[in-house]
């Protein structure tokens, strides 16, 4: 933190001991914090939002009303870190084992080439017992993985790190302040992510890379209200989406658990328990989350247009090749999560650029025309892509294509310099043509509407105007107007 951009240092040795609520309008909140260790033994900070990643034992939890809700599995697992040396041949890629008569065993293969991590079956609890109260070591530990594995050899050199947990599957009702029943009278300001408002197993890492999800997903959606770039309306979507996912997460990870606990019984249960498996990954990865219908997530009217761009899903990237230089890039990777809306407009048919084409078109009412959300929502003296960032990617091969015929706004001038921007306009590679593998429509193109975390908004057809005006006006506040 200190090195990045921000030159940030955290605030280390403070305990929340209470968040509660002020008649500030600017700052409605005031958080207290216990001084570990310092002369001053207490803190108090005045805050106008606040996010809780503070655990399932979460005090910001407690103080917006919410509770985890949800029952435990009663199956124990233990989970090591090992540096070991074995003839499994399968030990440096992902594994399920369901042995016959010994449990179930998860292989992660980390980092760095040979420390490998093991989610092990242990036994069901019974009553109120609890992980802590089992006698779990990683003596013990090490034993049942070689039970599982068995004839195969594991011979552990060292264990760097080990623990027992409970799989428990709980969430909460709202991930913020606000009530669903009260959404339209009141704006929520106290946010929940991760284990704070959703726990469930910690197979492949979910926990971190799920409560990650939440922070990416709020994390945009906060900085562009608190810059008064969007209304504060759209902080709603933040519990409306991830609790959904949560939701589902959660009802996906209890059949995957029990798939997993399993004994092995036939074929069609091993092909169903590999279908779990890879859709674990998919999660694990976060390229499975498709969020629903919403103000920022428009129905898939026009999803035709772009079959393999599916709306709510992340932006799913391939190959092109740069117009400015012919470099092969990846689509995806020409963007980045900096805060802006992005806008693939993908060129139909012959459409070269050309003055009295579909993407000249597009262009000139994204630059010009007053209903224009780049004209609307772009402040004075700033760069014309700060807001609203347009790419443009043609059929042609980029022989064919002149660069300097191309519309201005996909070479504008930036800067305090005025330099030209090479880097909007592709070409598909006729190897592996971005047109056929995300099946966009050859003959009418596709405009992609994609959100600052690289979700899809919504496919429109190139010349909706009208419909690409209204989804920002929705979102979005006019440069020049202050919003209250």
């Amino acid at each position: 933190m200190h090195n990045s951009a921000a030159r940030l240092i955290p605030d280390y040795n403070r305990e929340l001991v209470e968040l509660s609520r002020t008649k500030n309008s600017d700052y409605p909140l005031t958080a207290t914090f216990s001084c570990i260790g310092e002369s001053s033994n207490t803190e108090i900070i005045n805050a106008k939002y606040v996010v809780g990643c503070d655990g399932a034992r979460s005090i910001v939890r407690q103080s917006i009303g919410q509770q985890l809700k949800g029952e435990s599995a009663r199956q124990l697992w233990g989970v090591m870190d090992i540096l070991a040396v074995t003839d499994f041949p399968d030990i440096r890629k992902k594994a399920a084992i369901q042995s016959a008569e010994h449990g179930s065993l998860l292989i992660i293969p980390r980092e760095g080439g040979y420390l490998v991590r093991m989610y092990i079956e242990l036994c069901e609890l019974q009553g109120d017992e609890r992980a802590g109260d089992m006698g779990v070591t990683p003596t013990s530990l090490t034993d049942k993985a070689r039970e599982i594995l068995s004839p195969y050899t594991l011979n552990v050199k060292q264990v760097v790190w080990w623990s027992a947990y409970e799989i428990g599957q709980r969430v909460c009702d709202v991930f913020d302040n606000v009530p669903n029943e009260k959404r339209e009278q009141q704006l929520p300001d106290t946010f929940i992510a991760g284990d704070a408002c959703h726990t469930h197993s910690p197979k492949a890492g979910q926990g971190m890379n799920v409560g990650m999800a939440d922070a990416f997903n709020l994390g945009w959606k906060l900085a562009t209200v608190i810059r008064g770039q969007a209304k504060p309306a759209l902080l709603h979507s933040y519990s409306q989406e991830r609790q959904a996912k949560a939701l589902e997460l959660i009802n996906f990870d209890k059949d995957m658990a029990r798939l997993f606990s399993d004994k092995p019984k036939d074929a069609e249960t091993a092909r169903l328990f590999q279908q779990y498996f890879k859709k674990h990954a998919r999660y694990t990865a976060g390229v499975e989350t498709q969020y629903s219908a919403s103000a920022i997530t428009l129905p898939r009217k026009h999803q035709q247009l772009a079959t393999g761009l599916q709306v709510g899903m992340r932006f799913h990237s391939q190959m092109v090749v740069r117009l400015s230089d012919a470099k092969p890039v990846q689509l995806g990777h020409t963007i980045k999560a900096d805060g802006r809306w992005r806008l693939f407009a993908f060129a139909a048919a012959s459409d070269n650029g050309q003055v009295d084409k579909p993407l000249a078109s597009l262009c000139s009412f994204l630059e010009t025309n007053p209903k224009s959300p780049i004209v609307k929502f772009t402040p004075d003296n700033s760069d014309i892509d700060s807001v609203i960032d347009v790419r443009a990617v043609f059929q042609a091969n980029h022989r064919e294509l002149a660069i300097e015929s191309m519309p201005s706004l996909l070479l504008p001038q930036k800067g305090s310099m005025g330099l030209i921007d090479y880097e909007k306009i592709f070409c598909a590679i006729q190897s592996a043509d971005i047109y056929d593998t995300r099946g966009i429509d050859r003959d009418k193109g596709a405009l992609v509407v994609v959100r600052p975390d690289q979700y899809i908004s919504c496919v429109l057809p190139l010349s909706d105007y009208d419909g690409l005006a209204g989804f920002f006006d929705h979102i979005l506040i006019p440069a020049q107007v202050t919003y209250s």
